[in-house]
């Protein structure tokens, strides 16, 4: 769902952010004339939102603005020096300084670029005219040159210019609009989505790191089902995953419904997982070509080995691990509720236990071990008292059968 626009000012509404003595001594060795902050932070304290990454757009050169940092004692990390950027090391938290510039050539993947002065060249080069949106570090005035205000306000993401140009600029364009529409907009834009549809094979040209992590932003949000639906209905879908179909985005669907049931966060990786048939060899896929870390490739293989039954939910939890448990239960409908509140506990008994009961190490101790746990587990985890006792009597049962393990009398 998008989140709710208001009548936006011409000005930043008084916030904490901008009064942070950090960023207000940043401004202080830029200089306020050379500085604007810019981006997310500017749009989503005008939504009357928290602002999280602060970003800013400079007419210094890269150099100038390390040179500057430095004598003022203020580390700097040249994290995008090539594109301009220099990340400000503050004590409230990294600040990525921009130099101003403007697009040379692009080829859908990368861009070359070169520096400038001109503010609005600048903010021509963006994606969406809600992100285009600066604002002055002390009297807060924001310069708006594509109408992001009148856009924000009416809940609309719209591409700066023509829509087919900017995608062609930058194919990744396409998954950041559904992202961005699915934060912020409730009023479609016609071109947006025409482009989209049209060029969506671009996509296959990205990098499979760029699809994976935008696919996942994606994911997270709040509720992105009808956007979902509507990247499967342009075409969208089936270049960044072939293997969903109806089946599978009804099943989104309704995991979505049951994480806000449950009052659980969202999971993009659950949520992907929804989106796949349930088959480990298709999720292995899958998290190959999105290039997915090791462990999220595993709770992405482990979701994919659900059944229709997938048991008692503590035991499973304990098993598998909580989010792994959370993810079997609800992509099957299942009942969460008995996780809620429960820590899971630690299994109270050592192999040590085991062998000063007289059972010789080896494997014979790990069978015992798992013989003792699986009943732990059915009786619903009781203290070590009684686990205790489960290992007498498991251990008065194995003295009448003594080939099945060394216990020495």
């Amino acid at each position: 769902m998008a989140e709710d626009a208001r009548s936006l000012p011409p000005t930043l509404p008084a916030n904490a952010w901008c009064g942070r003595a950090d960023l207000l001594r940043l401004v202080e060795v830029l200089g306020a004339e050379n500085l604007r902050w810019v981006g997310g932070a500017v749009r989503d304290t005008l939504l009357g939102s928290s602002a999280h990454d602060i970003d800013a757009a400079t007419t210094h050169q890269p150099a100038e603005v390390v040179r500057r940092l430095e004598a003022a004692g203020i580390r700097s990390v040249p994290t995008g020096i090539a594109h301009g950027t220099i990340t400000a090391v503050l004590d409230g938290g990294h600040v990525e300084i921009t130099t101003l510039r403007h697009d040379v050539a692009t080829d859908g993947r990368h861009a070359n670029v070169a520096f400038t002065d001109d503010w609005r060249e600048d903010a021509a080069r963006r994606d969406f005219t809600i992100n285009a949106l600066y604002a002055h570090p002390l009297t807060l005035e924001i310069f708006d040159w594509f109408g992001g205000l009148a856009d924000l306000a009416a809940s609309r993401v719209r591409f700066i210019g023509d829509a087919r140009a900017r995608i062609r600029e930058d194919h990744l364009r396409i998954l950041r609009y559904y992202r961005f529409q699915a934060r912020f907009g409730s009023v479609l834009d016609a071109e947006a989505e025409a482009a989209c549809a049209e060029l969506a094979p671009m996509l296959k040209g990205l990098s499979r790191e760029r699809v994976g992590w935008e696919l996942q932003n994606l994911l997270s949000l709040a509720d992105p089902v009808e956007t979902v639906r509507r990247m499967a209905g342009n075409g969208v879908l089936a270049v960044v995953l072939p293997e969903t179909g109806e089946r599978e985005i009804d099943a989104f669907a309704a995991l979505v419904k049951a994480e806000a049931d449950a009052a659980l966060p969202p999971s993009s990786i659950r949520r992907l997982a929804a989106l796949l048939p349930a088959d480990p060899r298709v999720a292995e896929t899958v998290a190959a070509r999105l290039r997915l870390s090791t462990a999220s490739r595993r709770r992405l293989v482990t979701a994919a080995r659900r059944d229709d039954a997938p048991g008692d939910a503590r035991a499973l939890a304990f098993r598998l691990g909580r989010e792994e448990a959370y993810d079997r239960l609800l992509l099957t409908d299942s009942d969460t509720a008995p996780l809620n509140g429960w820590d899971i506990p630690q299994f109270p008994l050592k192999g040590g236990a085991v062998v000063e009961r007289g059972v010789g190490a080896g494997p014979a101790v790990a069978r015992i071990l798992n013989m003792v746990q699986d009943r732990w587990i059915a009786e619903g985890f009781p203290d070590a008292e009684r686990v205790h006792a489960m290992l007498e009597d498991l251990l008065a049962a194995e003295r009448h059968n003594p080939d099945t393990v060394n216990i020495s009398t």
